[in-house]
């Protein structure tokens, strides 16, 4: 009982200051005219000295998009925060508020060397000059000594072409042109040409581009030009082959592969018994058999896409590439054929086998098209399939006498090619960069293996229209400060108004 009147006490004591203190502002500012300008003077400069502050101090936006568009991931911060190179990111013709420029500041947060700064003609005249720019430009430079790299305002963006959706790209481009700077030494991947339908320039845009963020240098190869695979070539890519490898074709990915070249396959289904024998003389050095004519169906409804059972979602397997894809959506396959692989072979022809996509228990391989039974036959035994692979060759082993490493030829092969295209997975879709987006991590860190780049392996940001995902205390502090202080400052005048007029 005697510490609530203690405690009640101290209450009325802390409503009485407080109630003093309105009355001293009634009574000495809010009567007088001038002292009231005066004090809404005070208040005024107060918060223009916390706003000048906050900007000093740089704090990071909050960000309520539920992709999280204007937040550095970890990845980027991975990949930057090693930087021992000064890097100034230019940014000409935006405004301080600008969520991009907000964007480019978080970089400084991980990196002190990396700044980010708006220009113009005027305090800028020599970038201006240098990069050919107008006055009216808008475009970003990044600069890291001798080398540099123009961004166009539209390179932060791309476009879905079926459904005009706008798809922010920028921390990829961002990130990847701060590597690109300070980068020694950017990978070349080569994507063969002249046996597949699958093109880089037709039907696998999307994946280009991505490629490209993450600082990689895409070539196509014409074989049949060259004779041979670059001597520069840190991957070769190779799609569904639709027709067979001539000998010359044969002849150099061989050498490429004894040589330790590393080879990005993709192989769609096969329809029909066509003969492929360079083709399969190929794979056979990684132990691989001829791919079987037909398609895998699933019965799992929860490995297939809305119901399809064409339309399958292998189970992720725990590996050096899928680390941070196993927790994800996974991938989407569409007519996947299954990989056979001759176990026998692999320990007297020095391959060591890492799975990486299996489908479930519950699918089955079909041959017959014509049957459009959902159900298998008896001859069709439900089983898991392998339709991912990672294949390493041992050449030659290491030899420390005379100062040799091992050479090595690794292989991952991919039963599907369509998930990774420009194409739709379905007829009536008209989402193919939905399919993209959560394909493409797969390939990319497939590929950041094989060029031997580790740190690139990561779950990507993935990119797409914004949406407002406030949580329930967020939103309540949002209404607060556009509903609650506008309507305080209204009561405040009408009451000062009040009390000034009661005054005269």
């Amino acid at each position: 009982m005697k510490e609530n009147k203690e405690e009640k006490s101290l209450n009325k004591i802390k409503e009485k200051k407080f109630a003093k203190i309105i009355e001293i502002i009634k009574k000495r500012w809010l009567v007088d005219g001038t002292k009231t300008l005066l004090l809404i003077a005070i208040i005024i400069m107060i918060f223009i000295g916390i706003n000048s502050f906050m900007q000093k101090i740089e704090l990071t936006p909050i960000d309520f998009s539920q992709e999280k568009l204007y937040t550095l991931t970890s990845g980027s911060k991975e990949k930057v925060k090693n930087i021992d190179k000064e890097v100034h990111i230019y940014f000409i013709g935006f405004k301080e508020e600008d969520t991009n420029f907000e964007l480019a500041k978080q970089y400084k947060k991980v990196n002190n060397k990396i700044v980010a700064e708006i220009v113009n003609s005027d305090n800028r005249p020599d970038l201006m000059q240098k990069y050919g720019l107008e006055s009216s430009s808008q475009g970003i430079i990044l600069e890291c000594g001798e080398k540099s790299k123009v961004l166009a305002a539209n390179d932060l963006v791309t476009y879905d072409q079926n459904t005009y959706e706008t798809v922010n790209i920028a921390e990829e481009k961002l990130t990847s042109s701060i590597l690109s700077v300070t980068s020694d030494k950017i990978p070349k991947i080569y994507f063969l040409e002249g046996y597949s339908n699958f093109y880089l320039s037709q039907n696998m845009n999307y994946l280009s581009m991505y490629l490209e963020n993450e600082v990689n240098e895409i070539l196509s190869l014409n074989i049949l030009t060259t004779g041979k695979v670059p001597e520069d070539c840190d991957t070769l890519v190779v799609t569904t082959p639709e027709k067979d490898f001539d000998d010359i074709a044969t002849n150099a990915i061989i050498e490429y592969i004894n040589l330790g070249g590393n080879i990005l396959w993709l192989n769609g289904a096969i329809t029909d018994n066509a003969n492929l024998e360079n083709v399969n003389k190929i794979l056979s050095l990684f132990a691989v058999n001829p791919f079987d004519v037909g398609t895998i169906r699933e019965t799992n409804t929860n490995n297939m896409v809305s119901g399809t059972q064409d339309l399958i979602i292998p189970e992720i397997q725990s590996s050096v590439i899928t680390k941070d894809l196993t927790s994800s959506s996974g991938v989407i396959f569409v007519n996947s054929t299954k990989i056979n692989i001759d176990d026998s072979k692999l320990g007297e022809e020095k391959i060591d086998k890492t799975e990486l996509l299996l489908t479930s228990d519950g699918s089955y391989f079909r041959s017959d098209f014509n049957n459009s039974n959902s159900e298998p036959t008896d001859e069709e035994t439900k089983t898991n399939y392998l339709v991912g692979v990672k294949l390493e060759k041992t050449i030659s082993e290491a030899n420390d006498e005379e100062n040799k490493s091992a050479i090595v030829s690794k292989l991952i092969l991919y039963a599907e090619n369509y998930f990774i295209t420009d194409y739709p997975i379905t007829q009536n879709s008209r989402y193919p960069i939905v399919q993209m987006a959560q394909n493409k991590d797969l390939v990319l860190n497939s590929l950041a293996y094989l060029v031997e780049r580790p740190e690139d392996i990561v779950a990507r940001k993935s990119t797409g229209t914004v949406t407002y995902t406030a949580t329930e205390k967020q939103d309540i502090i949002i209404r607060i400060i556009i509903f609650a202080f506008p309507i305080f400052i209204i009561i405040l005048g009408i009451i000062v108004w009040i009390i000034r007029k009661r005054k005269k």
